[in-house]
């Protein structure tokens, strides 16, 4: 297993591509590109090989799909056993990117600003109103909150989504104190991300929770003008989005959303995202205290030798967005935190077969 250290900050950042005028968008199906320019197909073919055959290396030998898209079009996949391209699969923390989306639209609709004081009624009076969308967005909203996925005898995360606060996740990860000003620290936090659900909840409908209007906005302003057709979003008790972990889509749609950031946030020349909302996603967050990666907007980037971003997501889920090359790339398994830096380099590893485009 390669030992973590500690990321330089990101300084690479490369412009968005458009899409190639003779590359159709994959809404209702993605374009393949069986034997595309500028790509090592002998080295991408092994290193597929080598995560799905029988000497798997122990960091991906629990891939359950891969799919690979270059200059908008489909260029490889491979699932597991008893997986294929119309499998779903749990996005676990890659919803997280998602929620981001969601307040994208929402911020375009004229009906959130990332700027405001967020609006939460329980802060409204105390400390905590100092506390901003963005702070939120950027996990520096110097709340209280243990995200830990082993250890149930300190995981805020683990009672949050399956013991006491499962019902309602909103209100138990909006009752912890802060303990940091806000803007000043950055805390990893799910419970973090479904404060901006609920946030997201009451803007769609004015009011109280409803899943079925969430659900609604979701699929019409997001999943269905990307082609996301398998999407499915899961709701508490309460009727919030719980944007911090579930959704299940197949690869393939996974891809369709790293699409969408990859032409950021246009798809069949139609704005979906604001102007500079990618933007904000990719740019650091200052301070980040991470071992192998920085923080956007609740999505993560990588150094500089690839220019990537990408949503991370437990037990190895990954969407890999890389400008530079024109090119997404997703991994979903079920494999231990411990291999997560092996899984990264192997993910170089199919990133580094293709050339970087002029």
């Amino acid at each position: 297993m390669t030992e973590p250290t500690a990321a330089s900050r990101p300084t690479r950042h490369d412009p968005l591509r458009s899409q190639p005028a003779d590359v159709a968008w994959p809404t209702l199906e993605w374009p393949n590109a069986p034997a595309p320019t500028g790509v090592d197909l002998e080295r991408l073919d092994a290193t597929i090989a080598r995560g799905f055959g029988e000497a798997a290396e122990s960091a991906t030998a629990d891939n359950l799909a891969v799919v690979v898209t270059h200059r908008g079009a489909l260029v490889a996949e491979r699932s597991g056993p008893g997986g294929g391209p119309d499998t779903t699969l749990i996005s676990w923390s890659m919803a997280k990117s998602i929620t981001h989306a969601l307040v994208g639209l929402l911020v375009a609709d004229g009906r959130l600003d990332p700027d405001a004081p967020a609006p939460v009624p329980r802060w409204a009076d105390d400390e905590r109103s100092a506390i901003t969308l963005t702070h939120l967005l950027e996990m520096t909203s110097g709340l209280e909150f243990v995200e830990d996925y082993v250890d149930d005898t300190e995981s805020n995360v683990i009672e949050m989504l399956f013991g006491a606060g499962r019902d309602d996740v909103a209100a138990y990860a909006e009752s912890f104190p802060p303990i940091h000003p806000p803007g000043t620290v950055h805390s990893y936090s799910s419970g973090t991300t479904n404060i901006v659900s609920a946030i997201c909840g009451r803007a769609i409908t004015g009011g109280d929770a409803d899943a079925a209007a969430v659900e609604r906005y979701l699929n019409e302003r997001l999943f269905l003008p990307i082609g996301m057709s398998s999407a499915t979003a899961k709701f508490d008790a309460a009727g919030t989005f719980i944007g911090s972990s579930f959704v299940y889509a197949t690869a393939r749609d996974f891809a369709r959303f790293g699409h969408l950031y990859l032409r950021n946030g246009e798809w069949d020349g139609t704005r979906l995202l604001p102007e500079g909302w990618v933007e904000r996603a990719r740019t650091p967050v200052e301070p980040t205290v991470n071992e192998a990666c920085w923080y956007g907007s609740h999505w993560w980037l990588w150094d500089d030798t690839t220019g990537a971003f990408a949503c991370h997501g437990y037990e190895g889920q990954y969407i890999v967005v890389v400008p530079s090359r024109d090119l997404v790339v997703v991994r979903l398994g079920k494999t231990d935190a411990a291999f997560s830096p092996d899984i990264r380099a192997w993910l170089t590893d199919l990133i580094e077969c293709f050339e970087e485009q002029p």
